[in-house]
């Protein structure tokens, strides 16, 4: 089957290629259609309480995309013009201010306590106001609310929360993936313009690849939407992990054309070598990106489908549209032909298999500290933590904590009917927990003595529907810091203990299970990642041994990267360590897998372990140096231009991860199968043949 096909994509390049070009115009048009979410917390489990509170303050209070403004040096009737203005504003639900519930001509001395201290500083030189909007803080709608409120706003005047907080990653994702993509293709140029043999080829390359990435984006649309983080690291990840194939491809080919006459004939058997030589490597890093879907945060499934499919339309590419370009533009090719710049790695790995010995000692012993360090790593959850520190909301979030005392807020979603008693009992429990700077409900601003069905609609709509009543907690501790995850323990047992049914909810809160849930969710993934590798290199090799010693070497590279982090005192964001994990373990067992395919074949072509293994480094090396030459360039241009923390430190690893994978496949992966071998050969099937050397020269 692949070798009529391999023959038909011979033949028929121009066809090819105006077939795959066509098929762009639909994927381009889906790609544009496709939606993007830039709120991290939307992808936690929906059977969390406090993803079930969330929804309930979206659909009934419209308080989960709440934005708080800050107004500096106010003057009365200029805030409440400005209010007016902002109510007025398309996707706006309310605005809540003092006047909502006092006059203001009523000094800020003579309200009471609780309401002065929600909606003035404590030096009484700012004042607050609240906006609540029709729609989820991340919809369209609330996104051009947001900007028209900006506009209003004058520049004493300062903008924060959930929603405010999505649309500055929205723009500073937008306005900077399409630079740092460009930097990271250039630099990928650059790379493979000094490590191929002509320089029209480099373009070539990227060009095919391009296609794939944009049939990957295209065929998002499936999805509905996909996260900002897998919109802007996709086309980059999806470039590292399958150049090895274009790679694969055009050396192949270089080889098939000193055998066949004529092009076409070598293309084909060129593309029948690469599907046998990296269907398993590209099923192998296929597995480790959907051990992603098994995340109950679906971040991670987003992640995962959206690479898995990544890496088959790159596979399918490279062995179509890749050789039709190769074929049409053969003579220039050869026209623009140069030496390659690669190194040779004989006198390294000669190096390497006279200390085999001192080098497998390295490869064991890097184990223990590269193993808890990688256990050491500083993670951080909170997503502000991401964003540059001088942008409009995350100043606003300063303006909240240092005037207001206020760094998180909680809401509390009571019964309606919940006994006043036990209200005004829990609010005063509530206050008196550390770090609790506010608690304000209905019952304390009017007293309890008051039933709820007596006040006002425009007053009780404020805190009482759809048969809940809210309550709104300040806190002066950062989100995803153990001192708020202590808070919200001791507030939930309070709550609890007077109301069984109520429901917590808030940024603090869901970061909090965001915690929780990850922790579980890495593990898993992780064991579920290294099952799937093990099984499909046994299958490949039909070896118990060599999946073993390949997955010793995956992971050694991957915790070596990690453990760089704790050594240096980087913090690094939650996803990182799992993106790293499927990304760099996809890069190293290509690397794995074509150092010790290549070492079975020469074996069972007669020659002797150390012989062939010599060979299997040597000829292997080049296309690792190659790929990883490439993976670095292209991640470091995005790790030096991109300015969102959470992009840049992935992109650090990334490129950290391709190097360190080089040198442990290179430097430490040869020693170890030489010296092993005899182990490999008694627990595989047909690892050697009995070709003699006699036949062997023959050949």
């Amino acid at each position: 089957m692949i070798r009529k096909i391999s023959q038909f994509i011979s033949s028929h390049p121009k066809t090819i290629l105006l077939i795959a070009t066509l098929l762009l115009l639909p994927a381009i048009v889906c790609y544009l259609a496709t939606n993007v979410n830039y709120d991290i917390l939307t992808y936690l489990p929906e059977d969390l309480e406090s993803v079930q509170g969330e929804r309930i303050l979206d659909e009934t209070f419209n308080d989960a995309a709440m934005a708080m403004i800050v107004t500096e040096d106010y003057e009365l009737r200029d805030v409440s013009r400005m209010k007016a203005e902002i109510r007025e504003v398309d996707g706006v639900q309310q605005v809540m201010w003092v006047d909502d519930i006092a006059d203001v001509s009523i000094p800020e001395s003579m309200l009471p306590q609780i309401l002065s201290s929600v909606f003035y500083s404590a030096d009484g030189k700012s004042t607050m106001m609240m906006v609540q909007f029709v729609e989820s803080g991340s919809s369209a709608r609330t996104m051009q609310a947001l900007r028209e409120i900006r506009r209003i706003m004058d520049k004493n005047s300062f903008m924060s929360g959930l929603s405010a907080i999505t649309l500055d990653t929205k723009e500073l994702a937008d306005a900077q993936a399409p630079l740092y993509i460009a930097i990271a293709i250039a630099l990928a140029l650059i790379a493979l313009c000094f490590t191929m043999r002509s320089f029209a080829l480099p373009f070539i390359t990227l060009v095919s690849l391009a296609y794939a990435v944009l049939y990957n984006m295209g065929t998002n649309l499936i999805m509905g939407e996909i996260s900002y983080i897998t919109q802007c690291i996709a086309a980059i990840l999806q470039l590292g992990v399958t150049m090895d194939f274009s790679v694969f491809l055009i050396d192949r080919y270089e080889e098939e054309k000193q055998k066949f006459p004529d092009k076409a004939d070598a293309m084909s058997s060129a593309i029948q070598a690469t599907f046998v030589s990296v269907s398993g490597s590209s099923l192998t890093t296929v597995a480790g990106f959907l051990a992603l879907c098994f995340m109950q945060f679906t971040l991670g499934l987003d992640i995962g489908i959206v690479m898995a499919k990544g890496v088959l339309l790159g596979l399918i590419t490279v062995l179509t549209v890749l050789p039709a370009f190769v074929l049409c533009f053969d003579g220039l090719i050869q026209k623009t032909a140069h030496k390659s710049f690669v190194p040779k790695f004989g006198g390294l790995n000669a190096f390497v298999l006279k200390h085999k010995a001192v080098a497998a000692i390295v490869f064991v012993l890097l184990f223990v500290p590269s193993f808890f360090g990688q256990k050491s790593v500083k993670v951080y959850y909170n997503m502000v933590n991401s964003l540059p520190q001088d942008i409009a909301s995350v100043v606003a979030l300063g303006k909240l904590k240092d005037e207001f005392n206020m760094a998180g807020t909680h809401f509390i979603l009571l019964p309606e009917d919940a006994p006043a008693s036990d209200v005004s009992a829990m609010t005063e429990e509530i206050k008196a927990v550390d770090g609790v700077t506010l608690c304000l409900s209905l019952h304390s601003v009017v007293g309890g003595a008051i039933p709820l069905s007596m006040l006002p609609d425009n007053l009780r709509s404020i805190c009482v529907k759809g048969g809940w009543q809210l309550m709104m907690v300040n806190s002066e501790y950062e989100t995803a810091s153990d001192a708020l995850n202590a808070q919200i323990e001791q507030i939930t047992a309070i709550v609890k203990s007077y109301c069984p049914g109520a429901v917590l909810t808030g940024e603090g809160i869901l970061t909090k299970d965001l915690i929780e849930v990850t922790n579980r969710d890495f593990t898993v993934t992780n064991i579920i990642s290294i099952g799937a590798i093990f099984l499909l290199i046994l299958i490949c090799f039909k070896s118990v041994s060599m999946p073993v010693l390949l997955v010793l070497a995956i992971e050694l590279a991957i915790m070596i990267n990690e453990s760089i982090s704790f050594l240096t005192g980087t913090e690094i964001p939650f996803i990182a360590p799992t993106v790293i994990g499927c990304v760099q373990l996809g890069a190293t067992v290509d690397y794995a897998m074509l150092m010790g395919t290549r070492f079975k074949e020469e074996l069972q072509r007669g020659r002797d372990k150390y012989e062939a293994i010599r060979i299997a480094a040597d000829e292997s090396d080049r296309s690792i140096f190659q790929s990883a030459s490439v993976f670095f360039l292209a991640t470091f241009g995005v790790y030096v231009s991109c300015n969102i923390s959470i992009i840049r430190s992935i992109c650090a690893l990334l490129a950290r991860g391709s190097l360190i994978s080089a040198a442990v496949i290179i430097l430490c992966l040869p020693s170890v199968l030489v010296l092993c071998e005899g182990v490999i050969n008694k627990t595989s099937l047909h690892w050697r043949n009995s070709q003699s050397k006699k036949e062997l020269k023959k050949s």
